[in-house]
């Protein structure tokens, strides 16, 4: 039948990229009229969430994290709610468990499931390594799969589903530590630095003043499921695919590198999650530069978050001082020369 409604076209690629760059800078601006400085945590922070990735911030307490994922929440139209990890929090208190309800009509009672706060599309696990490995454990199940067990049932995570966790890595005393195999499930480990003087001025006026700045809310789940089909359609070249493969490989000291670093630095290397975390995070990443192809400049910027916690540093290392970070650098500088 003959209709005046036409069907609209698909967009370009330019049209897509285009799209992100402008969702970048609204989400950017927005988060700016609060957050001080830290262009490259809020990025990562942008790159994780469009790659369905979890991240994992770290630094000394009174550097704004916690207040970076409340922001974030508040800007992202998203339900949100915030896990205060300690040591007496259980699993059921954050994936929820089963009550006892009454029908009022027939008086029977019956179990009724009653969802924690992992039912939320954006969580902030504050503190999390103040928490006991079991809580720890059950968290990082619902990362991975998505979903939470309770009495042999099965409840699906809304969609899309963020967790944002943070921790203070100078105070160890009553922490429980991330085992390497549980921080793998998230995408990035942040390192939240200082600010410079002249971004701590700025936090000195803005947080000692009467003034509070209004947040607009922007993007539904609905839109950033979208934008997460978008950085999938990104194409990936054979030789960026091959840098990623060596780059992996180069942090494998048991598994026949040949790379000097890695065989004295590293005790572990980084397994083929590494590989698919980066590539997808230089796909979003090339995207919010306003590109649709990946370069390797992309994965050289991405490295470190991507692979930092999934290296573990030989006695060596630790003993000479040497971080993660600094034998990452070496890694990418020696296959950039190979």
């Amino acid at each position: 039948m003959p209709s005046d409604a036409t069907i609209p076209e698909k967009p370009s690629e330019a049209e897509l990229v285009a799209k992100l760059s402008r969702a970048r800078a609204a989400l950017h601006d927005e988060l700016h009229k609060v957050i001080v400085g830290q262009q490259e945590v809020l990025e990562q922070l942008t790159l994780a969430i469009l790659c369905r990735g979890h991240c994992l911030l770290e630094g000394v307490p009174g550097l704004a994290k916690t207040v970076m994922v409340q922001t974030l929440g508040r800007v992202l139209d998203l339900s949100f709610s915030r896990i205060q990890f300690t040591p007496d929090l259980m699993p059921s208190d954050i994936t929820g468990t089963d009550i006892i309800q009454e029908d009022p009509e027939s008086g029977r009672r019956q179990f009724e499931f009653l969802p924690g706060p992992l039912f939320s599309h954006l969580v902030l696990a504050d503190e999390i390594n103040r928490t006991p490995p079991k809580t720890q454990a059950a968290l990082l199940e619902a990362m991975s799969d998505r979903r939470v067990t309770c009495r042999g049932r099965t409840y699906e995570l809304p969609d899309p589903f963020f967790v944002l966790a943070t921790q203070n890595p100078i105070e160890q005393e009553g922490t429980y530590t991330l085992p390497e195999a549980q921080l793998d499930r998230f995408m990035f480990l942040v390192k939240v630095g200082y600010p410079s003087k002249a971004e701590e001025a700025e936090i000195l006026r803005r947080t000692t003043s009467v003034a509070q700045p209004t947040l607009n809310r922007l993007f539904t789940a609905k839109e950033i499921v979208q934008l997460q089909d978008l950085v999938r359609q990104v194409p990936v070249s054979d030789q960026v695919y091959a840098a990623v493969v060596d780059l992996v490989h180069a942090t494998r000291p048991r598994g026949g590198s040949d790379v000097e670093d890695a065989t004295k630095w590293l005790q572990w290397g980084a397994g083929p999650r590494a590989g698919q975390m980066l590539i997808l995070g230089a796909k979003a990443r090339a995207l919010l530069h306003g590109r649709f192809h990946v370069t390797t400049a992309d994965i050289a910027a991405l490295a470190k978050p991507v692979l930092r916690h999934r290296v573990v540093l030989s006695f060596a290392a630790q003993a000479n001082g040497l971080t993660s970070d600094a034998i990452i650098d070496r890694l990418i500088s020696h296959l950039a020369n190979a």
